[in-house]
């Protein structure tokens, strides 16, 4: 069951990075590596996952045998705060596009070159 889901966290970040470096519209990129964000934080918590282990909520289990008996939680909450800068990271990334938008009025990748060399 555990390799179901690595698996799709690896096949969602490939998905990801395709849509990163093929893609030329701004808002397809920016949605791959919204993609690529939710592979990572699946294959992460895919790692931290023990066959056979309860999740670590200590009121169901006897405070003593805890350490044989819950899965690591520090992957989950590893999870859990690259979800919320995930979230703020691609916000301003949209807020960027919008900008570039309202300059240029074009979404294509090509059409800004006012920094190249």
């Amino acid at each position: 069951m555990e390799y179901i889901a690595i698996s799709t966290g690896f096949a969602l970040m490939l998905l990801g990075l395709w849509g990163i470096l093929s893609q030329k519209n701004l808002i397809k990129i920016v949605l791959g590596f919204t993609i690529f964000d939710t592979g990572i934080n699946i294959v992460m918590v895919s790692i931290g996952y023990v066959r056979g282990k309860a999740a670590p909520i200590l009121d169901v289990i006897n405070p003593s045998e805890a350490v044989n008996e819950i899965v690591d939680p520090i992957p989950q909450a590893l999870v859990l705060t690259a979800i919320v800068i995930g979230l703020g990271v691609s916000a301003l990334m949209l807020v960027y596009v919008l900008k570039l938008h309202r300059e240029k009025n074009s979404l294509d990748i090509n059409s800004f070159k006012d920094l190249k060399w």
